[in-house]
């Protein structure tokens, strides 16, 4: 970032580079400009003492703004710096947010965000931020046929609480045993990794079915390979699996991207390295989840006595599947073979 030097625009004797005054500092204007009725007199008029009230209230403000700007700009993640990010953006994208999410969606995703900053910066947010963005594109892709065949999302695909935490619980984990360092620093990038793996593996999951409930010629379940009626528990479809393949290789390359791009900027908030290994083994291991909960929602999901067995539970344990495969491929593949 440019530095911020309080030099004023142009100098007297040469001719400097043009620099913006520091807002750090009061402003000499608002400092001068500061009026109260002890020592304007009776004799100015109401009007000029509501400009300098008016004065004095930006000045607060601006001061109120540096401080959320320096929170933001923070070299490294923090609470307050996760908090003041996570407000400014779900106040910007609120209109985007309403699309997916409910009221209560929107409370749990603001949770999952300033955590996921805390964890891992700017880059893991983003990472969350990208997943959201083609899953609610997805799930809104022939809304009207798919509820016309009965197979679509509730509420216009707007998802609840329990849809946002059963689709990030290990993503959570890996977060919090991030910040409070667990394990040490031989631990840490297993933890990135697996949070990583976990978004790749649920946003491959959310793809493959929305666009093969959309587009699906033939749906056949994973264990059978008996053709069912598309949104069946448990089915699959070529055109869904090809597309929940290319989310998820899309998602882990802009995990890879985000954190390689700002590793070379040298900033301290890039706790989201993944190498491009790394991200390869991501996408495996979500397509191995996803057969995984494939199998298990044909073989189980409304079957008698796994009534409780849900789509937020199957989706928690998709997603911890996908984060455990990748974290021990990380450690029985890649450490040993590649240098």
């Amino acid at each position: 970032m440019a530095s911020i030097s309080s030099t004023p625009l142009l100098n007297s004797t040469s001719l400097s580079p043009l620099r913006f005054p520091n807002f750090s500092s009061p402003s000499p204007f608002a400092g001068s400009c500061r009026f109260s009725h002890r020592n304007l007199g009776p004799s100015l008029s109401p009007a000029v003492n509501r400009s300098g009230g008016a004065i004095m209230a930006a000045a607060s403000m601006q001061g109120v703004v540096t401080e959320a700007m320096s929170l933001i700009q923070t070299a490294s993640p923090t609470w307050k710096s996760a908090v003041a990010n996570n407000v400014l953006i779900f106040v910007l994208g609120s209109p985007l947010l309403v699309t997916g999410l409910s009221a209560s969606g929107i409370a749990a995703a603001f949770l999952l965000g300033t955590l996921t900053w805390r964890a891992y910066g700017s880059a893991g947010f983003l990472l969350v931020a990208a997943y959201f963005v083609l899953g609610t594109a997805a799930t809104k892709v022939k809304m009207s046929e798919k509820e016309a065949q009965g197979v679509a999302e509730k509420k216009k695909g707007r998802r609840g609480p329990r849809s946002v935490i059963g689709s990030s619980a290990a993503g959570c984990v890996c977060a919090i045993l991030s910040i409070y360092q667990v394990g040490g620093s031989a631990f840490s990038q297993l933890f990135r990794l697996g949070f990583v793996s976990s978004f790749c593996t649920k946003v491959s999951d959310t793809v493959s079915s929305e666009i093969g409930k959309a587009f699906g010629k033939t749906t056949y379940l994973a264990t059978s390979f008996k053709i069912v009626p598309r949104g069946t528990e448990g089915a699959m479809s070529v055109e869904g699996t090809l597309a929940g393949l290319l989310a998820s290789f899309f998602l882990a390359s802009v995990g890879c991207f985000l954190g390689q791009m700002r590793y070379r900027n040298h900033k301290p908030d890039c706790t989201l390295v993944i190498t491009p290994p790394e991200a390869a083994v991501c996408v495996l291991a979500s397509q191995i989840a996803n057969l995984g909960e494939s199998i298990i929602g044909a073989s189980f999901q409304d079957k008698e006595g796994f009534k409780w067995l849900n789509n937020d539970v199957v989706n928690v344990i998709n997603i911890s599947l996908g984060s455990i495969v990748a974290i021990l491929m990380q450690q029985f593949i890649l450490q040993n073979w590649v240098k």
